[in-house]
């Protein structure tokens, strides 16, 4: 057997999202699915995930390049630095929003799974299917420690 995780988790819970502009929802999003950690000073994925998120609206896929641009204007909207705007930390950030099955990717361009909105992604995908399924094999390990 080996230590490398079929899949993995974080949920974390933080206050009642009250009068919270649309990045620090998006950012609260993130923090709240495990895909940025607390004092993140890297945060491009809240960019890369609104920009997703404003696409989808629209229906509309996009290149990484698309997504990198977009990304940087809302940085610089919110007056934050341009840093992690590579090409290669966009792909890299993309490939974490398909890992946990967000977003998907057709003909290099990128979307959010079905044009589905984030909450029933969310819903169908990790409520579902990973949270069920994983504190099934956790069970599955407690019922084989009381064996012994």
């Amino acid at each position: 057997m080996k230590d490398i995780p079929l899949s993995e988790i974080t949920l974390r819970k933080y206050e009642k999202p009250v009068g919270l502009e649309k990045r620090e929802l998006v950012r609260k999003i993130c923090l709240s699915l495990g895909l940025l950690q607390l004092g993140d000073s890297r945060d491009v994925i809240v960019d890369i995930l609104m920009v997703l998120i404003n696409a989808n609206k629209n229906k509309e896929k996009l290149s990484s390049e698309e997504i990198g641009q977009r990304a940087g204007e809302s940085r610089k909207k919110y007056s934050l630095e341009t840093k992690g705007l590579a090409e290669s930390n966009i792909r890299r950030q993309l490939k974490r929003l398909r890992d946990n099955m967000l977003i998907e990717k057709s003909e290099n361009k990128y979307y959010l799974l079905e044009h589905s909105s984030l909450s029933e992604i969310f819903e169908n995908r990790i409520e579902k299917f990973i949270i069920p399924r994983t504190i099934e094999r956790i069970k599955e390990y407690l019922g084989e420690l009381e064996r012994d």
